[in-house]
């Protein structure tokens, strides 16, 4: 990395203290799902040891009921939320994104009756319709995904689709449709990369909820299949286990908190970053 970049970045870290931290969870909790299987020092599905064995050089953070490493199973359960994470929040916000940017930049009729079906699904609340649908599909992984995606569509629909209103009357769309732009190249070069900034930030935030959401799935006992090393699984077997092993929820819940709150706090420095009424100049 050349100087001036260094120079750039800590520039950032120095106006955004919180963002640049935020950045350091979120970096460390990648390292840990990508390097899951060289920092976990047992499988997260082993259950070869003692039950309730209290934190100690052997185990750092103890054994679950069924005498399975809880740091293993952490570890991996990092790599497991970060996978539904990505992946939902990459299809949901980008599907619902193109929905609201193509219904917007048409408008009429189709807009119209388009806002009315975001309306509808915006209506219930979260947390029942991911319910619903998981009781519907079923306990796997990729139903989570399927679920949270379902989620995430229509608040991404309805965010760019606001942007986009605007955007479509602004003096550069109205160029290029003068001049004959067909509509596809008018989305692709002049609307679209106008979106990016607000899209990134989307895409930023919803990892936290959709982690969150994975979790309350999970702990309710409908999310990732029960083997799996989920956070929200975990937790449910530690609130069983309260007195014998309180180390059981500690760990899994402070795992949550953090990852929630990195993510939290790097969305909020990529927001002010890319709000051209905040950031102001680097310099």
């Amino acid at each position: 990395m050349t100087r001036g970049r260094l120079r750039t970045l800590g520039r950032l870290a120095a106006r955004q203290p919180l963002g640049a931290a935020g950045a350091a969870i979120v970096l460390a909790l990648v390292v840990t799902a990508i390097f899951a299987p060289q920092l976990a020092p047992h499988d997260a599905k082993e259950a070869a040891f003692a039950p309730y064995l209290p934190p100690s050089a052997g185990f750092p953070l103890g054994t679950d009921h069924l005498g399975r490493d809880i740091l293993s199973r952490v570890i991996w359960g990092a790599r497991l939320s970060l996978y539904i994470g990505l992946v939902s929040v990459t299809f949901g916000v980008t599907l619902g994104g193109l929905w609201g940017v193509i219904t917007a930049y048409f408008g009429g009729v189709a807009d119209s009756a388009s806002q009315r079906v975001v309306d509808v699904l915006m209506s219930l609340p979260p947390i029942i319709l991911a319910l619903s649908l998981m009781a519907a599909l079923g306990q796997s992984v990729n139903n989570v995904i399927i679920a949270l995606t379902l989620l995430l569509t229509p608040t991404a629909s309805r965010t760019l689709r606001s942007l986009v209103l605007s955007i479509r009357e602004s003096a550069y769309v109205e160029a290029a449709r003068s001049v004959g732009c067909p509509h596809w190249r008018v989305i692709a070069l002049h609307v679209l990369p106008n979106t990016f900034a607000t899209y990134t930030v989307l895409v930023t935030v919803n990892i936290s909820y959709a982690i969150v959401v994975e979790a309350s799935l999970s702990f309710l006992g409908l999310g990732a299949p029960p083997d799996e090393p989920s956070w929200g699984a975990m937790l449910t077997a530690g609130t069983q286990a309260l007195e014998p092993a309180p180390w059981m929820f500690l760990f899994p819940g402070l795992a949550i908190s953090l990852t929630v709150f990195g993510l939290n706090l790097l969305g909020d420095a990529i927001r002010d970053l890319t709000d051209p009424r905040l950031r102001g100049g680097l310099g």
